[in-house]
């Protein structure tokens, strides 16, 4: 499908797609990757203060499905997905029903991303807003390097989780690999399972009524309030000791 004629799609049926009752099903079988995510984000440069709903049939894991959607699209993925899925969003629902590869939601800036099985490496890498929510297990590197994204895991997270976190909060409902938050900035990281080892500069800190309070409305928003008890999370972050030179810490440098 050539860029024009994307164009007129979207200038026929656009008051169609506005309807809260209809959702347009494209299908990666006889529909191109780049034609998917040229017509999602074509429409999303015309609908930045309306909704439209779309499904995405047969992905079969093909990589970058749904980049760089800049509008309040829902977007549902019937199946898994490769590499930096729902990259660059912003203000997209995107819903991948299965797995979901390396990268997923990397660089987003808002909106949602909810993988319903579990997530490869590196997932919400640098991303600066937004919540991203996984059912299943997230691998290594989670949240490698964000800057302000909501990562919401109901099952374990990786080894290197968090690592060199400047903002934002990672929730794990299960267990923590090696090296949890390594040289972490100021996000903040909430596991209610076994920390296997924490990184550089990684401390575990007290668990106040303003963090269960957080905890309890970052919850909330993920759906999850009111079935798992905040005060069984423990509490980690920065010593800022390591980002903030002191001569006495040398060696750790």
């Amino acid at each position: 499908m050539k860029q024009s004629e994307i164009g007129k799609w979207w200038r026929r049926d656009l008051n169609q797609l506005r309807s809260s009752n209809y959702t347009r099903k494209i299908d990666l079988l006889t529909t191109s990757l780049r034609d998917l995510n040229a017509t999602l984000q074509t429409l999303g440069s015309a609908t930045k203060t309306d909704e439209a709903s779309f499904r995405i049939l047969h992905p079969n894991g093909a990589h970058a499905i749904a980049v760089g959607i800049d509008a309040p699209l829902d977007v549902e993925i019937a199946g898994h997905v490769g590499y930096y899925c729902g990259g660059m969003n912003k203000l997209a629902s995107i819903v991948i029903d299965g797995n979901a590869g390396q990268g997923v939601g990397e660089n987003m800036m808002s909106g949602l991303i909810h993988v319903k099985g579990d997530a490869s490496q590196c997932a919400g890498a640098t991303a600066h807003g937004g919540l991203l929510l996984i059912d299943g297990n997230a691998s290594a590197r989670c949240g490698i390097s964000m800057k302000g994204v909501d990562i919401v895991v109901k099952g374990d997270i990786g080894h290197l989780s968090a690592f060199m976190g400047q903002a934002g909060r990672l929730v794990a409902f299960g267990d923590a690999g090696e090296a949890l938050g390594d040289s972490i900035y100021e996000a903040r990281i909430y596991v209610r399972g076994e920390v296997e080892g924490l990184g550089a500069d990684c401390i575990e800190k007290e668990l106040r009524d303003e963090h269960r309070a957080e905890l309890f409305a970052l919850l909330k928003q993920a759906g999850e309030a009111h079935k798992i008890d905040v005060s069984e999370f423990q509490r980690y972050g920065s010593a800022r000791k390591l980002y903030n030179f002191h001569i006495d810490n040398a060696e750790a440098y």
